[in-house]
């Protein structure tokens, strides 16, 4: 059976797509922002108010590292499953006081309510992605590229394709604690990136901005299906999207300038070897 285009959550995509596909849609991004669901026991508190040596379910890298250094009265432990699994193994054991998860899937699963915490990127700058939604299609097939770009959101294609570049350019993975937070107002991209060790002692943050302030070209021929980092926008402008790549590269590099290589390396040689 023939599939034309499949649908992820677009944290979960590489930045290089395998030969002959690409992103042809990446819908309005949902909240990037992280959240805390709390043990009932728990409810109306923050993590802050949490008692001392309060154990934190999440198995994300990216967390658990902005988190230890913000709370250093919290325990941090891997929790694993999706989030029915979750969320039951928070309700039903003792062993967790409170687990992070993602406020967008909370949000389209129908569980905002259970969110007792949302965790401004002051607390926890988020995944690379976040929030947004890609469809997966076939780079050459013309009709679907053309039925799906519809779905473009261009202010979350911009915002993604300047993050995405800029894990690329750090070669950052799920394995290594990256993390961002974009914001586009009056034609002005805003990018802060991150890195941190896995206990979030050590790390290097910065911010930078580009204009995207471009008009939609008429272009003729093929190059209308340049693909940045993965995504094909066909109804985006190409400056804009060769801006937002540009700044993600950018901001990259002067981590890497500032010595985010060794950072990351040794986050990667801790991970591999747990």
């Amino acid at each position: 059976s023939r599939v034309d285009l499949v649908v992820h959550s677009l944290k979960d995509l590489p930045t290089s797509l395998p030969l002959g596909f690409t992103i042809g849609a990446v819908c309005k991004r949902e909240n990037p922002l992280d959240a805390v669901v709390f043990h009932p026991k728990n409810c109306g508190k923050t993590l802050s108010l949490l008692p001392e040596k309060s154990v934190i379910g999440t198995s994300s890298l990216r967390r658990a590292a902005q988190l230890k250094k913000k709370f250093p009265h919290l325990e941090f432990r891997d929790i694993r499953g999706n989030l029915n699994t979750r969320l039951k193994k928070l309700d039903e054991k003792e062993d967790f006081s409170a687990v992070i998860l993602a406020a967008a899937g909370l949000k389209r699963m129908g569980w905002e309510n259970r969110i007792g915490q949302l965790l401004s990127p002051e607390d926890c700058l988020y995944a690379v992605g976040q929030g947004a939604l890609a469809v997966e299609v076939r780079a050459k097939d013309q009709e679907i590229l053309n039925m799906v770009s519809a779905l473009h959101d261009t202010d979350t294609v911009l915002c993604c394709i300047a993050e995405r570049a800029f894990m690329k350019r750090l070669e950052g993975g799920c394995s290594v604690p990256v993390a961002v937070n974009s914001v586009l107002k009056d034609g002005q991209l805003y990018l802060t990136g991150a890195v941190y060790s896995l206990d979030g002692s050590d790390s290097l943050k910065e911010t930078m901005q580009t204009s995207v302030n471009y008009s939609q070209q008429n272009e003729d021929g093929p190059n209308d299906d340049v693909q940045h980092v993965g995504i094909t926008a066909r109804n985006v402008p190409a400056q804009a999207q060769d801006a937002a790549e540009n700044l993600g590269v950018e901001l990259a590099s002067l981590l890497l300038s500032k010595g985010a290589k060794h950072i990351l390396s040794v986050a990667r040689q801790l991970n591999d070897a747990r």
